[in-house]
């Protein structure tokens, strides 16, 4: 079996910030990204191949227990987003068996995926998750058409 990195292709990059309407006006009306989703603490844009998303660090830290503060500095969360919970699962196992120390086991958040989190070596925020039935919430009507 291929190691895990090489069989999952990182689909989202998001900015842990402090204020995701500040946020969301900067890359919407300055850098103009294409709205695709908003929710409480969280935006995503559509891209070129890669999802950029925004999450306010409190409401994170909050829902998934991944340790982050307002005073730091913007970070940074890289997202694998599985076909399957089921596959959320088993990533889970295989990288746990391989020593990755885990926030938490996978569960289910009011974001409505099955997640789970870990942090690389710098601080770095991973997640592995799948859209539970119904898939993403908060889909701005606008960005139907241009996806």
């Amino acid at each position: 079996m291929l190691p895990f990195a090489q069989r999952h292709a990182i689909t989202d990059v998001c900015l842990l910030v402090r204020d995701v309407e500040t946020s969301v006006g900067f890359y919407r009306d300055k850098s103009g990204f294409a709205l695709k989703h908003r929710a409480e603490g969280f935006a995503d844009f559509t891209g070129a191949g890669v999802t950029l998303a925004l999450w306010e660090s409190a409401h994170i830290g909050r829902h998934a227990g991944v340790a982050v503060t307002q005073d730091r500095p913007a970070s940074v969360l890289i997202a694998i987003k599985l076909d399957r919970c089921d596959d959320v699962e088993a990533t889970y196992q295989e990288l746990i068996a391989k020593g990755v120390t885990f926030t938490g086991p996978p569960a289910d958040y009011p974001w409505n995926a099955r997640g789970a989190y870990f942090t690389g070596p710098d601080g770095e925020i991973w997640a592995l998750y799948a859209w539970l039935e119904g898939g993403a919430p908060g889909r701005v009507p606008e960005a139907i058409s241009t996806i």
